[in-house]
């Protein structure tokens, strides 16, 4: 890897395709997926496939975004950091950080009470960034550059 981009384990990001112009998230090396808290979830089943709306918290203290809807790519079973098995919806959207933006597939899920509403799993950072736990908020928001994946 070369010119991989350092962050810390703490970052604001954008969530274009949702509306979401900015987001505080934790980045965890350990964590496989990356999970998005939302506030309530309802599923919609069409003939193009299900989709779900939902509503994300934006910031702790109540803040939150229009509601979102986006295609859901399946459910899995995610591990917590407790060792509880949950079932959960998992959507593919659009990530906007340290001047690129990339897609990510993220679970959706209750997250009320963790410090942050998203958590940006090791599989959305592998190959584009490099996390040092000793720094926090490290990057200044610049235009975007689309990843190719």
């Amino acid at each position: 890897m070369t010119d991989v981009i350092t962050l810390g384990w703490r970052e604001r990001l954008a969530l274009p395709s949702l509306g979401i112009p900015v987001l505080k998230a934790k980045l965890d090396t350990g964590a496989r997926s990356s999970s998005l808290h939302v506030e309530w979830l309802e599923v919609d089943q069409r003939a193009d496939g299900t989709w779900l709306r939902f509503q994300v918290r934006t910031t702790r203290k109540g803040g939150v975004s229009a509601p979102c809807e986006a295609k859901a790519t399946g459910q899995r079973s995610v591990t917590d950091s407790g060792g509880h098995a949950t079932t959960r919806w998992f959507i593919r959207t659009e990530v906007e950080l340290a001047g690129h933006r990339f897609m990510a597939d993220v679970n959706l899920t209750d997250r009320r009470h963790m410090l942050f509403p998203l958590l940006l799993g090791r599989t959305t950072l592998d190959g584009r960034f490099l996390v040092d736990p000793s720094l926090s908020y490290s990057q200044t928001p610049r235009r975007a550059v689309r990843d190719p994946s």
